[in-house]
């Protein structure tokens, strides 16, 4: 069974739950997951308050996204839409949504959380943390 991906988007709009949750829509699925993952005004390692993620991302991001929604929904039901966004967002912004629909809660659970942990190891993309005093600091390779 080859793997369903409805959107694997980098974008740099705001997200949207309900647009994921709709593009994974099945009377299949007895399950749907979702994941969103949000700006936060703290980092252990930041001196400061967290007021900002700058988000910048390779030209062959968005295919990397899709190969990494394609591979955890390998060998599955599951059916999945992801969108990373890029550029600055303010402290509870979404800069990540996962939607996972499949016929069993399991399944749908595991691939969701395959396709986020895979964004954070994978994916080309790159941000920059916003202390309120001002200071700067790139974090790694992923989400």
């Amino acid at each position: 069974m080859s793997p369903v991906v409805r959107l694997a988007r980098i974008s740099e709009s705001a997200l949207s739950l309900d647009e994921h949750v709709a593009a994974v829509d099945s009377t299949k699925a007895g399950a749907v997951t979702t994941f969103v993952g949000r700006v936060r005004d703290h980092d252990p390692d930041a001196a400061d308050a967290v007021v900002a993620l700058e988000y910048s991302s390779h030209p062959d991001a968005e295919s990397a996204l899709r190969r990494i929604a394609e591979a955890a929904a390998e060998g599955t039901e599951a059916v999945v839409a992801v969108s990373h966004r890029v550029g600055r967002l303010e402290v509870g912004e979404a800069a990540v949504v996962i939607a996972v629909a499949s016929p069993h809660r399991d399944q749908a659970f595991t691939v969701c959380r395959e396709v986020i942990e895979a964004i954070k190891r994978e994916l080309p993309v790159w941000k920059r943390q916003v202390e309120a005093d001002g200071t700067t600091e790139w974090k790694g390779l992923g989400g």
